[in-house]
């Protein structure tokens, strides 16, 4: 009688068994910041997004509409280190980055590093700061390192920007520069919750702040494998086709001045693939392309009409009538 090969049939089990409980983790974060931050599923699902596609969000809206509530929740459930660093004019890129000082008693000079070496960092109020300020953020965001008196120090894979601004009429705010918007994967537009939200929301502050009592589900580690299993999500030609066809749609529509570039193509992959393991697939589908169009280009999009607080609102909607032209692959 031959002998079954029961090895390789456990070690599959295994590693299924060991991805379910990754996808349960994520279930149960996605869940609990659901919990504080009441009557925006969508919101929360899109930050998620985010975080799997190891992108960096920018959370836009007016003053109290959950933007700095929303990225404590998401660094809360995540677990790491956390800085929160309020952004004003008078903040310095040295004061954000770090800075080299003189050890005492020696000529040696060592580095001292700033609130921007942690896991996650909310920006809060990124707008306020000027754009020489902004501008150190750019290796940061794109490379996770900082250059300081030529050298350069790591600032790890899962490091993530969670930045929040106020629509740029408000006084002392300074429009971000294109290629700092374009290092942000999603922007959201937070809008205000619906009246049964807002009177749960008024309920649950009455003993203090849910999100204090919010505990770590995931972690660093766990969140890295996530982002790593979502790099393998299967894309199939025909969606890369179609996403490629977005793009150019972008590019060649007589109300956009500069259209999406290559990277924003990028992010829109990779928001796809993370759209598809938020909902425990392994295949990205049309759905997952339309739906993340309008959060991940429209703020890459220069239209040649809207240069003001509503060119985030137009170009979503640009987005969306471009959308409804172009073939879905069956």
């Amino acid at each position: 009688m031959a002998t079954v090969p029961t090895a390789p049939f456990a070690s599959q089990t295994t590693e299924s068994r060991g991805r379910t409980d990754l996808h349960i983790s994520l279930g149960q974060a996605v869940q609990r910041v659901n919990l504080v931050y009441l009557g925006k599923p969508e919101i929360v699902r899109l930050a998620f997004v985010c975080l799997l596609a190891e992108g960096h969000l920018l959370l836009e809206d007016v003053p109290g509409t959950g933007k700095t509530l929303l990225a404590q929740a998401l660094a809360k459930v995540v677990g790491g280190t956390f800085h929160r660093i309020q952004f004003t004019p008078d903040l310095l890129p040295s004061d954000l980055l770090g800075t080299s000082v003189l050890l005492e008693g020696t000529s040696e000079f060592i580095f001292k590093p700033g609130p921007i070496f942690a896991q996650f960092i909310l920006a809060d109020e990124i707008n306020r700061a000027s754009p020489r300020t902004q501008s150190s953020l750019l290796e940061a965001m794109a490379d996770r390192q900082v250059s300081v008196d030529g050298k350069t120090h790591p600032l790890g894979q899962t490091f993530c920007v969670l930045a929040t601004q106020n629509p740029t009429e408000f006084e002392g705010t300074y429009p971000l520069p294109e290629s700092q918007l374009d290092r942000f994967l999603v922007r959201l537009h937070m809008g205000y919750p619906d009246r049964d939200a807002e009177r749960a929301i008024l309920e649950g502050h009455r003993t203090g702040e849910p999100v204090e009592g919010l505990e770590p589900v995931l972690s660093t580690e766990i969140l890295a494998r996530l982002q790593a299993e979502t790099r393998a999500v299967r894309f199939d030609k025909a969606l890369v086709d179609y996403l490629l066809d977005v793009v150019e749609a972008t590019r060649r529509h007589p109300e956009v001045r500069v259209g999406a570039s290559t990277r924003a193509a990028l992010a829109l992959y990779r928001a796809a693939q993370a759209s598809a393991l938020l909902e425990n697939r392994k295949f990205v589908i049309p759905d997952d392309v339309k739906r993340l169009a309008g959060p991940v280009l429209s703020h890459r999009l220069l239209l040649r009409n809207s240069h003001g607080p509503e060119h985030g609102m137009l170009a979503e909607a640009l987005l969306a009538r471009m959308m409804e032209k172009l073939p879905v692959p069956g």
